[in-house]
Formats: C-alpha cells, sequence, structure tokens
C-alpha cells in the first residue's frame, strides 16, 4: 500500500509540474513529497525527475514509469470509488475547463443547480479561451463545443445545439431585414471567422443554402460577438441559448426564422474512461439538463 500511495504522489507531482502544485492539490508538505519522492528513486534504483530550482522534468525512466503509474493510479481508484462510496454523494474538487461565453450564458445555472445537489464537492473552473491539455493539467473534465480534436481522449456527447440567426431591430431597420439567404451576401455578419470571408450553411427543412458572408471583425470570442449585434453591428449565427437574455428583452430578435443552421455538438472530454464518481455525475447531470433544454 505504501508503495501504491507513493505512486500516486509521483503522478501528481507530474501533473502539477513541481511540487509546490502536488502540495497544493494533495495537502502533503513539500518536504514530505520530496523525501516520498526520494524514497521511490531509491526503491526502483532509477532517477525520475530532473530538479531545479524552479520546475521538475521527467527523466526518460521517468515518462515509462508515469505513464504506468498513471493509469494504476485511476484503476485503483475507481476501485476503491465504486466499492466504498457507491452510494455516497461526491466529495472533493471538481475541476473542469469550461468555454467562457457558454459557461457564463448557459451554463452558470446549471452548475448552480448541481452544487447544489452535492455540498459536499468544491469547484475549480477555468474559463480562458485556450484549449487545456487534459494529459498535463490536473483537470477532471473539459467542456467543449465543435467536434474533438484530440481523438486520444475520451469524448462523451452531451447535446447538439441548434443554430439560428440574430440581429438588433436597430441594425435591421439601418440595413433591411434579409428575405431570404442570398441576401446575407449584402450584410455584416459576425462570426467566429477571418476578416471578410466566410461561409454558412443553413437548412430551411429539406431545402439547403450555402452562403458567402462576410464583415470587417474578426472575432474569437461568441460574447463581443453577441455584444456588437446587440450594439446594431450585425447578423450573427448562434445558438439561441447564449443570447436567451438579449432575446428575452428585445435587444436582438430572429433573423429569417424558417431558416437554422448546422447545430453546434458539445461534449464532455475526460483524459481517460476511468473518472471518479464526482466527474461521471457532473458529466450525467449536464448530458439530462441540455437534452431538456
Amino acid at each position: 500500500m505504501e508503495l501504491l500511495n507513493d505512486m500516486a504522489l509521483f503522478v501528481e507531482v507530474v501533473k502539477a509540474r513541481g511540487f509546490r502544485g502536488a502540495a497544493e492539490a494533495t495537502g502533503v508538505p513539500n518536504s514530505t513529497l520530496s523525501r516520498r519522492i526520494s524514497a521511490l528513486e531509491k526503491a526502483i534504483g532509477l532517477r525520475l525527475l530532473h530538479r531545479t530550482t524552479r520546475k521538475v522534468e521527467l527523466t526518460e525512466a521517468g515518462l515509462i514509469y508515469y505513464e504506468r503509474c498513471r493509469r494504476i493510479v485511476d484503476e485503483a481508484r475507481l476501485a476503491h470509488e465504486q466499492l466504498g462510496e457507491m452510494l455516497a454523494q461526491p466529495v472533493g474538487v471538481l475541476r473542469a475547463s469550461l468555454p467562457v461565453d457558454f459557461a457564463v450564458a448557459y451554463l452558470a445555472p446549471l452548475i448552480a443547480e448541481f452544487a447544489k445537489r452535492h455540498p459536499g464537492l468544491a469547484f475549480d473552473f477555468d474559463l480562458t479561451p485556450r484549449r487545456a491539455d487534459l494529459v498535463s493539467e490536473p483537470f477532471d473534465v473539459a467542456i467543449r463545443m465543435g467536434e474533438p480534436e484530440n481523438s486520444q481522449l475520451i469524448a462523451r456527447h452531451l447535446a447538439s445545439l441548434p443554430t439560428e440567426l440574430y440581429a438588433s431591430p436597430g441594425y435591421l431597420r439601418q440595413r433591411g431585414e434579409p428575405a431570404e439567404p442570398a441576401e446575407l451576401a449584402g450584410h455584416e455578419c459576425l462570426g467566429m471567422q477571418k476578416a471578410g470571408a466566410g461561409f454558412w450553411k443553413l437548412e430551411n427543412g429539406g431545402e439547403t443554402a450555402g452562403v458567402a458572408v462576410g464583415g470587417r471583425f474578426a472575432l474569437n470570442s461568441v460574447g463581443l460577438m453577441r455584444r456588437l449585434a446587440v450594439l446594431d453591428m450585425g447578423i450573427i449565427l448562434i445558438p439561441a441559448a447564449v443570447v436567451a437574455d438579449e432575446l428575452a428583452v428585445g435587444s436582438l430578435q430572429r433573423v429569417l426564422p424558417a431558416w437554422s443552421g448546422a447545430p453546434i455538438p458539445v461534449y464532455a472530454i475526460t483524459e481517460t474512461r476511468l473518472i471518479p464518481a464526482k466527474t461521471r455525475r457532473f458529466i450525467e447531470f449536464l448530458r439530462a439538463r441540455l437534452a431538456r433544454r
């Protein structure tokens, strides 16, 4: 059991890229962690980590050992959870990477509901635009919009959000309301695209239309895209869930209501299928709520 504990500590040190981060994650003092890892290296007979004043790096032997240990530790944790906490409420810290605008505009009330259901859980959410590395960073799950990019990770489909066209009443008064998809080519269209270029595929029942659209803005933020639309700057193609507040107060309205864009899939991404109860419950809860909406 002591060897398994030391292996688990070694995995935490590697994930945190240092003893300080691992100490914060595990509650084990730096000095204890260093001593336990040194004892593990002595027992194995090989150096596992290169230590510097700023960080630690894996040796060649350490890399091989880490890949093995990570799977063993995951299996052991899952076994303990399934047998010892099968009926218990999940506890600990749930670390998740979330898409910024989708989390703020749509997931926030769902997260609040989940937190009320599980008072034993604490939450550590990262809402930066970057793609978190689930292999090297200590996240339990990442929620992503769009098709998964890394086939080596485990992707669980949560929902597909239909997209529609929206604009502000002020913009439509200034530029007129398009009567058919082809007219979008003459409008300012705001999207996650390069300035002056883009392509929207729309459908109306069995009918489809592809429209080359353009605009002056190159954006990588759904929140800014939504805000610019409210400020009369153009038409957006976006899930209704993301603009629910704007629709409720009338600052945005539907354009070409018979036409819709391609649905945007939402996935929960994990490094492994061996996920703890806190992560499994969170994924199951989001899938149920997103399907209902």
